[in-house]
């Protein structure tokens, strides 16, 4: 048989079930009110405001330059501003090929750039401005030249169709260039001619300068040691002495033969 349950004793059951029922609902509302405070005193803290802002990959530029890009200052709100906004801000430097912008923590944040490549120098007569290889030539003073120096290369799109070529071109190949020089006399095409630091010359067409450059150590590693001369890439690839091409040699061996006599 059921065993009857009277109402009077599952009162006391009832009552304890309502009691552990309103103590959630207040703890609830306990943490709600004090997560807001928190949230409302910490908004009006100094905790709230940039403390740090720290700049990675700069190097065309310093840090406070990308730091007043940014628009962001120490002791702005670190909720007043939007990193994807500050990010594509960034990005909109002509320089800047990608830009990222984090919150670190509370009171700290990250920006982490990637600048478009060093490529050389270009020579403006008696000053110098550093080319990219986005083809953008700086309009910042140059106090050292540590590169590659283009000649004649003002006119943007030659600037692009060098820059072009200059990226297909072998790594090792690449840091034995000097200077390049572009024809200005020549109209049907882009003749330039490419110093090299190893002591050769070489003669070639702009739009097939990559093709040809690439095959520089095979051209170098069939000349006798200390052999030098111009490299003439314009057609095939042939090599032909200084003492050939300008009657005497290059490199001093004019005054070593008188030496001897």
């Amino acid at each position: 048989m059921d065993k009857v349950i009277d109402i009077e004793e599952r009162i006391p059951t009832l009552r304890e079930r309502r009691i552990k029922r309103t103590n959630r609902k207040f703890v609830a509302l306990l943490f709600i009110f004090l997560t807001l405070l928190a949230v409302l005193l910490y908004s009006q803290s100094k905790y709230s405001e940039i403390q740090t802002i720290t700049v990675e990959g700069a190097v065309l530029f310093d840090q406070e330059s990308y730091q007043a890009a940014s628009g962001l200052s120490i002791g702005d709100s670190m909720w007043s501003f939007d990193a994807g906004a500050v990010s594509q801000q960034l990005e909109n430097l002509e320089w800047v090929e990608e830009a990222s912008v984090k919150k670190n923590w509370l009171t700290g944040v990250e920006i982490d750039l990637k600048e478009y490549v060093q490529m050389g120098y270009l020579d403006r007569g008696n000053s110098y401005q550093i080319v990219l290889s986005n083809s953008l030539a700086l309009d910042q003073p140059v106090t050292e030249v540590d590169g590659p120096i283009y000649s004649n290369f003002e006119n943007e799109e030659k600037r692009e169709k060098l820059i072009e070529q200059l990226t297909q071109i072998d790594s090792e190949v690449l840091q034995l260039i000097s200077q390049v020089i572009l024809d200005p006399e020549e109209k049907d095409a882009d003749y330039v001619t490419l110093y090299m630091n190893d002591g050769n010359e070489i003669r070639g067409i702009l739009s097939t300068l990559a093709e040809k450059m690439n095959y520089y150590p095979s051209v170098i590693a069939q000349l006798e040691d200390g052999q030098q001369g111009v490299i003439d890439m314009e057609v095939g690839i042939f090599f032909r002495s200084y003492a050939d091409v300008y009657g005497f040699a290059k490199e001093g061996a004019e005054d070593e033969a008188t030496e001897e006599e």
